[in-house]
């Protein structure tokens, strides 16, 4: 399989007043094309910023990021920015939706800094929403629709612009148990039948086993790799 994400020798330290946190030691990691990864492990273990790191919110200490074939670690904050709009999709666990707008104005959301006319636009939402099961929720707003299907339509706009990942921090943390089940169905159906690559951020070992990999990170460092069953 073609490696997508590799990373080398990877630090991150933060300055907290005098003292220097350091959240990342020295990693080494590689994903595959069309994997779906779980990161776990116990709070402050540096989980969210290695996703950050991946998804490119955030840059380095030190070490090298390279995501199909591009060295985002040398990217200024403009290149990255356009970086991330054509190659990567965010899941939160809060939505992060736009009230006053319908599910499928939030779902154009990121295709306002593409070049596409509003019909294209209209006609990519749709299609989105399609796929996670919205096409019939398409004209109401987010206080008119339930977590699931708030998140749903969260999915729909990380997707709609045809990202080569999925960033999701845990994207079930806000749901009950079938809201969330249904959740991790979608994201790995979108994994196994559209070939999206996956890295998930979660707490939830049920959660993980929806992903083909799970890593596990304590104290900045990759402590074991466990694969799943198919």
């Amino acid at each position: 399989m073609t490696t997508l994400v590799s990373i080398r020798n990877l630090t991150k330290s933060y300055q907290r007043g005098p003292e220097k946190v350091d959240v990342l030691h020295g990693l080494d990691l590689d994903m595959a094309a069309g994997d779906f990864v779980a990161l776990m492990g116990p709070s402050g273990s540096g989980k969210t910023t290695l996703l950050n790191l991946i998804g490119g919110l955030d840059a380095p200490t030190s070490g090298e990021i390279d995501v199909a074939g591009q060295r985002i670690d040398r990217m200024g904050a403009g290149q990255l920015a356009a970086w991330r709009s054509q190659n990567v999709g965010y899941v939160f666990q809060f939505y992060n939706l736009m009230p006053a707008l319908s599910a499928q104005k939030n779902v154009e959301l990121p295709l306002l800094l593409t070049k596409l006319g509003g019909a294209q636009r209209k006609r990519n939402a749709q299609i989105a929403l399609e796929l996670v099961g919205l096409s019939d929720r398409t004209s109401h707003k987010p206080s008119e629709l339930s977590g699931g299907q708030q998140q749903r339509v969260a999915i729909a706009r990380a997707i709609v612009s045809d990202p080569t990942l999925l960033i999701c921090d845990e994207p079930t943390g806000d749901l009950d148990r079938q809201s969330a089940e249904e959740i991790l169905g979608l994201l790995q159906e979108l994994n196994r039948e559209h070939g999206k690559t996956i890295v998930m951020v979660t707490h939830d070992p049920k959660a993980a086993e929806y992903a083909s990999h799970t890593l596990h990170l304590d104290k900045g460092v990759l402590v074991e790799q466990q694969a799943h069953a198919a």
